[in-house]
């Protein structure tokens, strides 16, 4: 049972892309709320929440690609 290399390589991708998006997600969401007072404050908040769940989808991508390279499936 080998792994697809190429697979693996294209999830990690995925999950790299990820992992900026984590970190970067919840400091613009904690940003918004710190600044209430701004006009831009739901611009901002939507910016967050559109970066944490851009990083949600990029990680199921990579799981679920990693897990095809790993099982040939």
């Amino acid at each position: 049972m080998a792994t697809n290399k190429e697979l693996l390589s294209k999830g990690i991708k995925y999950l790299t892309g990820a992992l900026p998006l984590l970190f970067i997600g919840p400091s613009i969401i904690y940003n918004a709320f710190i600044n209430k007072q701004n006009l831009w404050h739901y611009l901002v908040l939507a910016i967050g929440i559109a970066a944490c769940l851009g990083a949600m989808y990029l990680m199921y991508l990579g799981l679920k690609t990693i897990m095809k390279g790993i099982f040939n499936d």
